[in-house]
């Protein structure tokens, strides 16, 4: 049987697997194109339909047989090859940002497009309809639920300035520092180091905090309880 003389059940079913990993690709880029990652649909579409193709070829090189008798081989082989080399294309997705490292779930969804465009090239499609949608609810609905009981995630410095006592009170110190931490944290910031500095000569007091930042819109409501103890000339926060 030569390589144009399959059947026609063949290619019916290997279009069935493009597809189907065309979606599970588009639908995982969506996400991550939806929260603004460098990773988005084009990338992982190629890499879903690319895997499913290299799976498709592996156990069609196997079945196909010519006048000098079947090509052989182990199929595992390219899959093989497939798993060692998407790592790479998956590390290029972890970048280092400040104090924070920025892209291990984006990593995660490469890893997940090509497993599920492999187990689609093996014919394997309601096991990659499970983890797709695994997927999905853990990017989705699980990011909700931590955001929601984990609010402070990324590492951040924040700073803060006040000023040192008044023209009436020169000696005295105008900041409480665990009236401080307190209306820091009951900002959802989590506070997990500090340092501290007194400039004599302008009379100001720098505090800053190593601490795990929520995602907050308006920061508003932290600097005005922050602005109640004492003389707050700076606010600012960093990676």
């Amino acid at each position: 049987m030569e390589l144009f003389d399959l059947p026609m059940d063949f290619y019916v079913d290997s279009f069935l697997k493009i597809l189907a990993s065309s979606v599970s690709g588009a639908v995982l880029g969506w996400e991550r194109k939806h929260r603004y990652q460098v990773v988005g649909m084009r990338t992982l579409v190629l890499i879903s339909v690319s895997s499913t193709l290299l799976a498709i070829l592996s156990y069609a090189l196997t079945e196909i047989q010519t006048g000098k008798g079947f090509y052989g081989g182990d199929p595992t082989r390219v899959i093989a090859g497939v798993v060692s080399g998407i790592g790479f294309l998956g590390g290029g997705a972890i970048v280092h940002q400040g104090l924070n490292i920025r892209g291990l779930t984006s990593a995660a969804v490469v890893w997940t497009a090509s497993a599920i465009g492999l187990a689609l090239g093996a014919g394997l499609y309601e096991q990659s309809l499970l983890v797709l949608a695994v997927a999905i609810f853990l990017l989705i609905v699980l990011e909700k639920i931590e955001s929601r009981f984990f609010l402070a995630g990324r590492n951040k410095t924040l700073r803060l300035v006040f000023a040192d006592g008044d023209a009436e009170h020169s000696g005295a110190t105008a900041v409480d520092l665990r009236a401080t931490k307190e209306a820091i944290e009951r900002n959802g910031f989590k506070v997990t180091d500090l340092s501290v500095s007194r400039i004599m000569a302008d009379r100001k007091v720098i505090l800053l905090y190593s601490v795990k930042s929520p995602d907050l819109d308006d920061y508003d409501q932290v600097i005005g309880e922050l602005s109640a103890l004492g003389n707050l000339e700076e606010f600012s926060l960093k990676d």
